[in-house]
């Protein structure tokens, strides 16, 4: 009897100590996750662009998956409604926007809005963004900017119709986007500056989107400039100190003269707020540098990509590109230009933009960091690991959309399924401008210039694809996106523009 006693004891702790064991596996159960090799974990599987790799791991894996990204960075990646909307009910919890190596060093480390930690000057920052700088007042005075910088496009369009030539839109676009926000930043900026601030705007882009080993393999990398990104960064970041240093001096010797009456842009509203003695927070030169630098990464490329994408959807779908300037047509006229304030009166228009955004969100991933261990969905996901929204992937989500690789505007007019869905960030199935505190502040003036761009175009234009040597007919457009921080087109734009008005109103 003692002997059976001892042996049902040990069966009893063995089951408790399992019991235990299991318990503390499943308490810190990290999400699924493909084959790691040694030191490089999941690298080898990142083949670019990310958010497409990101999409072929995810179509496997299920809708939350676990990667490693080298010896030590830790990643989990969303790509679904469901699980973007369990993650951002932990919201406090990953609060950050983590640096690599290239953005510490663009963004004077942590100096500017976008990769601030949270805390006291990043609400400062997003208060200052969401009231003044990008605030409806501000937007609506700064609106003759833009619509000076459109005008320029459709000039260029018209003349290249009169020759009977084709014309790059994509070059168009570039221009007229990059213009318009440099002139926002600082509306007095001399011809030859603004080109050299696009220049440097590009560089931008192209460095911060390239995929940089020192942030994944640091150990082995660091100090090398194996792919010479840091050399680059370095170019890139003096440039633009320099430009940005002429822009406040020449702000700083127009205070010290007569006041002026003209409208504030964003500069000088950056300006006077550093200067405020009551602000709560005192905001540095380098906090002004670092918060232009975010306004031009983060709006210049995007407004043209965003543009660019809703033409070439429209010119492969001319059913759809009917029904657009059908309904120019009736709300507008031929009388007048279309104009932002026209956006809130065309639903159709506004449907394109969101389906053209669900397809081809400029932003392709939107990119957190925990500060404590979140448990969601049965998994513990650690301190220090990076959380990526695949806003792609969620936007292409069958479980939330009919048809999801089909570009059907209709879905978003009353009586569609996404009739409903907004562009805000309350609705997971649609976040192209992110959702939660870290949503892109510029938001209001996006969703009401960038369809009035193309609204322009398509009231002022038609557009036609060239006929390529050899064939009857012209080809669909080829929709395959290059690699970088903005998902452009891989193609340049290149269409043959026939005025449907003439004279062109208001250019």
């Amino acid at each position: 009897m003692e002997g059976a006693a001892a042996v049902a004891a040990v069966v009893l702790l063995l089951a408790l100590s399992a019991a235990l064991v299991s318990r503390k596996r499943n308490k810190n159960r990290l999400p699924p996750s493909p084959m790691a090799l040694p030191v490089i974990g999941h690298l080898h599987l990142i083949r670019p662009p990310p958010h497409r790799a990101f999409d072929r791991i995810l179509a496997r894996y299920g809708p939350l998956v676990y990667l490693r990204l080298g010896p030590s960075t830790h990643c989990v990646v969303a790509g679904t409604a469901d699980a973007a909307r369990d993650l951002l009910k932990f919201e406090a919890s990953i609060p950050e926007r983590p640096l690599t190596a290239v953005t510490r060093h663009l963004a004077y480390d942590d100096a500017g809005f976008a990769f601030a930690p949270y805390g006291p000057h990043w609400r400062f920052m997003k208060r200052l963004c969401m009231s003044e700088l990008l605030g409806p007042r501000t937007v609506e005075q700064l609106r003759p900017v833009r619509e000076a910088e459109l005008g320029a496009v459709l000039r260029a369009a018209r003349d290249a119709a009169a020759r009977g030539e084709p014309v790059d839109v994509s070059r168009l676009l570039i221009s007229m986007s990059n213009n318009a926000i440099m002139r926002m930043v600082a509306s007095a900026l001399p011809g030859h500056m603004t080109e050299a601030a696009r220049d440097c705007a590009k560089s931008v882009a192209e460095v911060v989107g390239a995929f940089n080993l020192e942030d994944y393999v640091p150990a082995l990398c660091r100090g090398w400039d194996l792919q010479g990104l840091t050399r680059r960064t370095r170019e890139v970041r003096d440039k633009f100190d320099a430009l940005l240093e002429i822009m406040i001096t020449a702000k700083e010797e127009q205070a010290a003269g007569p006041p002026r009456t003209a409208s504030k842009d964003l500069l000088d509203i950056l300006m006077d707020a550093a200067a405020d003695p009551n602000a709560e927070v005192k905001l540095t030169r380098d906090n002004i540098k670092a918060f232009v630098l975010d306004i031009f990464t983060a709006g210049s490329d995007t407004t043209a990509t965003s543009v660019e994408w809703m033409l070439a959807h429209l010119i492969n779908h001319p059913a759809c590109m009917d029904r657009l300037r059908a309904e120019l047509d009736d709300v507008v006229g031929g009388s007048r230009l279309v104009g932002e304030q026209d956006v809130a009166h065309l639903p159709y228009l506004q449907a394109v933009f969101k389906e053209t955004l669900r397809l081809q969100p400029p932003a392709v991933f939107a990119q957190r960091e925990t500060i404590e261990p979140v448990h969601v969905r049965g998994y513990t996901i650690p301190p220090k690991t990076s959380v990526f929204f695949n806003i792609f992937s969620i936007g292409r989500d069958p479980g939330s959309w009919e048809e999801p690789l089909q570009f059907r505007p209709d879905r978003f007019m009353p009586g569609g399924a996404g009739a409903a869905v907004d562009l805000k960030g309350q609705h997971m199935q649609l976040m192209p401008f992110g959702s939660g505190r870290r949503a892109c502040p510029g938001m209001g003036l996006a969703v009401q210039a960038v369809p009035a761009f193309l609204a322009a175009l398509v009231q002022c234009f038609d557009w036609a694809v060239p006929i390529p040597q050899g064939q009857s007919k012209a080809p669909p457009l080829d929709m395959e996106e290059a690699q970088g921080l903005v998902a452009a087109r891989k193609q340049p734009l290149v269409l043959i523009p026939t005025p449907r008005l003439n004279p062109l109103p208001g250019v």
